[in-house]
């Protein structure tokens, strides 16, 4: 059973992979956005290189938990997607995340050039992990 997870922006999509088991999340592929289409294309191939059975989407949320613009976009995106795809899809709360991997990020002391570079890939991973660990948590 792989997990796909993926960090939706305007220009990018950070995406992570579970381990077969289902335990651990790892940063494959940051995609830069082009037409919607190609970007669902891509996420397409992704699935079925890695036989991927449920996608987990990041849905960005105001601190106060509604959803704004950007939770809107993300939404419309994923019934685009949803239509495309034969895997179940789900939405994940992302509050933080990004906030998470710039912080760890900034830990591991890389420089500002390779933050940018991979911040999306590490969000996925977070929200992906968070996804993981609730399913270990429900067994």
């Amino acid at each position: 059973m792989r997990i796909l997870g993926l960090d939706i922006g305007q220009k990018t999509i950070g995406v992570a992979i579970s381990d077969p088991l289902g335990f651990t999340a790892q940063g494959i592929t940051t995609i830069r956005r082009k037409k919607k289409e190609e970007d669902i294309n891509e996420i397409i191939n992704l699935c079925k290189e890695y036989a991927v059975e449920t996608i987990v989407v990041g849905l960005p949320k105001n601190m106060n938990g509604s959803i704004g613009f950007a939770g809107e976009k993300i939404m419309e995106f994923t019934e685009l997607l949803k239509d495309s795809v034969e895997c179940k899809i789900e939405l994940w709360d992302e509050r933080l995340t990004t906030v998470a991997a710039h912080r760890a990020m900034l830990e591991a002391d890389l420089s500002r050039g390779k933050r940018k570079k991979i911040v999306d890939k590490i969000a996925a991973t977070y929200i992906l992990q968070g996804y993981l660990d609730r399913l270990s948590n429900m067994k």
